[in-house]
């Protein structure tokens, strides 16, 4: 049996991990922190949505962060102190604006055939994570941001998905407390949301009973492969322990461009900061005010999610500062201001904030397939829409790993 191991127990790492023991492999995840899903995938957005697939790669993003650059509470923020990695990612990142209208499209596609594998998967794991399919609204205050999603609609329905152009007078059929002047919005019933950290444990208890070896609190130091084996040396706190394996698949959101230098690859992520807050719906009246249709107000860079009875999500912005996590106050507030502005019955009095690093490629793509060497994989850089993409990515890896193993010579993806 074929032995791999997994680096990083985020959502991409336990969906990879998920996707190979199910085809019978010998698989090992190795977890820096002591449980699963602990980073990118502890707090995010919490959308399943194929309509959020349109990359950023455009010349209307690069002017917006150019405007924002000077005000601390913008959806997009970049810090303007220059290093190599930074300047290197814009370079690429502006590079791959002609390829931003298939892009987009490819990445509507993938999300449409993610959502296949994920349902079944929680089905057949009976995994419970508040998920709602009830669909996800686009809204937009002005005709420029609403004829914007028009285009871009054209894109996503290239790629098969369908979502609707709605008036306000529908809008406010769709998802009734929501408040506020609208132009007009955009409906895509097939779009769903739930809790990615109660996903993502779900399934890690399920890789036990399939056999998977998990090593959390384990710390990867060194990392080599050549073209018949991989190493990993990892620290569980105490001590070195050094394994060998037949190939190795780096899942580990943006510490992936560190390990992937180890194996002779170049996988130019960038971290790119995002905030949530959970606003805690302890009254009745809140539960009564808050949204149960999510939303993405493309505006703001905001998207929505309600998680059970008692939470709901607000989350989105993106900061380039490098790896930097800290939770800024001037971050939050918009976040907090803006539940307060559309659902004015929800009491923000009890709101926990958070922080998470997207591990993002210039092109906006996940790098799905080998490396270099034929022992060496990678199933990462998937940007702000990570749990959308991580069914069908792991489907893709675990793929490329059987054909890599019967000897069917394959080529790197993203």
């Amino acid at each position: 049996m074929k032995r791999i191991a997994v680096i990083g127990g985020g959502i991409t790492g336990i969906t990879t991990a998920y996707t190979l023991a199910k085809r019978g492999l010998d698989v090992t995840v190795y977890e820096k922190h002591r449980y699963a899903a602990m980073e990118t995938s502890f707090a995010n957005g919490g959308q399943l949505s194929a309509s959020n697939a349109e990359v950023w790669n455009n010349w209307q993003t690069i002017m917006k962060g150019m405007k924002w650059m000077l005000r601390s509470d913008a959806p997009l923020l970049v810090n303007p102190k220059p290093s190599w990695h930074k300047l290197s990612w814009f370079a690429e990142f502006i590079a791959a604006i002609p390829q931003y209208e298939q892009n987009t499209t490819e990445t509507a596609r993938m999300a449409i055939a993610a959502r296949e594998h994920l349902f079944q998967w929680a089905q057949d794991e009976g995994i419970d994570f508040d998920l709602k399919k009830q669909g996800i609204l686009h809204i937009y205050r002005d005709k420029d941001g609403f004829d914007h999603a028009a285009n871009v609609s054209k894109l996503l329905a290239a790629g098969g998905l369908e979502r609707r152009a709605v008036t306000p007078e529908e809008m406010k059929s769709i998802e009734p407390t929501l408040a506020g002047t609208y132009y007009g919005g955009f409906f895509t019933e097939s779009d769903s949301t739930g809790d990615i950290h109660k996903f993502t444990n779900g399934l890690a208890e399920a890789i036990l009973r399939l056999g998977v070896k998990t090593c959390y609190g384990h710390t990867v130091t060194e990392l080599s492969a050549d073209q018949n084996n991989a190493w990993v040396t990892a620290y569980d706190g105490e001590q070195q322990n050094r394994d060998t394996f037949d190939g190795v698949v780096i899942c580990a959101g943006t510490g992936s461009r560190a390990l992937a230098a180890k194996l002779g690859d170049r996988v130019n992520i960038y971290p790119v900061k995002g905030y949530s807050i959970t606003v805690q719906l302890d009254d009745e009246a809140s539960q009564k005010a808050a949204p149960t249709v999510s939303l993405l107000d493309d505006a703001t860079k905001l998207v929505t999610s309600r998680l059970g009875d008692d939470r709901f999500r607000v989350a989105g912005t993106a900061e380039f500062n490098g790896f930097n996590r800290n939770i800024r106050d001037d971050r939050i507030k918009p976040l907090t201001r803006w539940v307060e502005e559309c659902f004015p019955g929800v009491s923000t009095r009890r709101v926990v904030p958070w922080a998470g690093l997207r591990p993002m490629l210039p092109n906006m793509m996940p790098r799905v397939g080998p490396g270099r060497l034929p022992t060496v994989f990678y199933n990462t850089g998937h940007g702000h829409l990570g749990w959308t993409l991580s069914a069908i990515t792991a489907e893709m890896l675990a793929e490329a790993v059987e054909r890599s193993s019967s000897g069917v010579t394959v080529s790197a993806a993203g």
